[in-house]
């Protein structure tokens, strides 16, 4: 009996063969979480990707690397977890929720943080030839509770204050602020990472007036906003070098009076009692010539010479110059930098200039009444 229908091409017939024989493979888009994942150290942050549209991943190879396709934090492949095939750092640290992944979507859970897991973390897809994947980005955060004021003795150059925290990550922001939250210029500061690559900051302030009742040190972390401060009182009794300087000034003007003062007062009744007896000279007597209280010169050059020979006028010159002297010497050694506030020689520098600028001053008391005395001395004998 023949058959009536149209017989179905051979080719067709071969075609509906292959796609019975060989499996189907969809093809499919990888979402991620958007945005930075936040991860404190320590504890442990998760990871999902979706497969869009959903559809079953039981049967497909899943992988989770970092820069690396053949070095996987996590595989799940042929329906199982190779444990044996991620690298080493992530061993026993990583957990594949796969509640949802008949509809596409896994979590990639790592547990235990550290501030090596901060990066890019590539969710890939297989399915037979086809693949895709999503990239993600964990942010490793860590921020210390712990932030010291350290406060150095005072010395020459003012008052150094130093600020140190550890346990950072990513770098704070780290600034001075006063009382009324002014950012004030920082002297120095520098950071290290410890071990396990935690930031350790340091920041110091060279303070040289006690105009700011109390200073903050104040920490930030840039990724999570945190903050953290620590604040000091200053008072007037931390900045004693003001007293100080007026104290030593105070007493070399004292030591100046008694030892020129005293010789020049000598000298100034010794000449007295000579001019007691003397007469007077005439208008027209030299300039060099001593005049008794009566005697009233005329001329210009009688009354300037006069002047310039007085004891007490030199007396005065001596000490004023002397003064000078010392005030320079002192306002520069206050102000020559020799070594940086942050070198940990500062403080040594410091006391070597308080040593040095005491040493000066009294050398220059010394050789100042030394001069005095000669000079005194001597016109004394030339007058009698």
């Amino acid at each position: 009996m023949e058959s009536t229908g149209h017989p179905l091409p051979r080719h067709c017939v071969v075609l509906l063969l292959l796609q019975m024989i060989a499996p189907s493979s969809e093809q499919f888009t990888v979402t991620g979480l958007q945005g930075k994942i936040l991860a404190p150290l320590g504890g442990l942050v998760e990871l999902s990707c979706q497969l869009s549209p959903p559809q079953s991943a039981e049967h497909m190879e899943i992988r989770w690397f970092r820069d690396r396709y053949t070095q996987p934090v996590h595989l799940y492949k042929n329906g199982k977890d190779l444990y044996g095939e991620t690298i080493s750092r992530y061993v026993e640290r990583t957990e594949l929720l796969k509640g949802a992944i008949r509809e596409g979507k896994v979590i990639l859970r790592i547990f235990n943080v550290s501030v090596d897991d901060d990066g890019q973390y590539h969710c890939f897809f297989k399915d037979g030839d086809f693949y895709e994947e999503a990239i993600e980005e964990v942010k490793v955060t860590a921020t210390s509770l712990e932030v010291q004021i350290r406060v150095h003795p005072p010395n020459i150059k003012g008052l150094l204050v130093e600020c140190n925290s550890r346990g950072w990550f990513p770098q704070p922001q780290m600034e001075w602020r006063d009382s009324k939250g002014g950012v004030i210029p920082t002297t120095y500061e520098s950071h290290s990472q410890d071990v396990d690559k935690l930031f350790n900051m340091k920041m110091t302030l060279l303070l040289t007036q006690s105009s700011r009742e109390n200073i903050t040190c104040y920490l930030r972390n840039p990724v999570t906003g945190q903050e953290e401060r620590t604040s000091i009182a200053l008072s007037d009794q931390l900045f004693p070098w003001n007293t100080i300087w007026v104290m030593i000034l105070s007493m070399i003007l004292a030591l100046l009076l008694i030892f020129v003062m005293v010789p020049c007062v000598d000298l100034h009744r010794r000449l007295q009692i000579q001019q007691k007896g003397a007469r007077c000279s005439s208008q027209s007597s030299e300039c060099s010539r001593i005049c008794t209280r009566d005697c009233q010169p005329v001329t210009w050059c009688t009354g300037c010479c006069s002047k310039m020979r007085r004891p007490f006028a030199v007396g005065t010159g001596i000490i004023l110059s002397s003064l000078c002297v010392i005030s320079s010497l002192i306002s520069y050694l206050h102000h020559k930098s020799r070594v940086p506030a942050s070198d940990p020689h500062f403080q040594l520098d410091t006391v070597w200039l308080e040593d040095m600028t005491m040493i000066l001053c009294v050398l220059t008391v010394f050789i100042t009444m030394i001069i005095s005395f000669i000079y005194f001395k001597f016109r004394g004998l030339l007058q009698s």
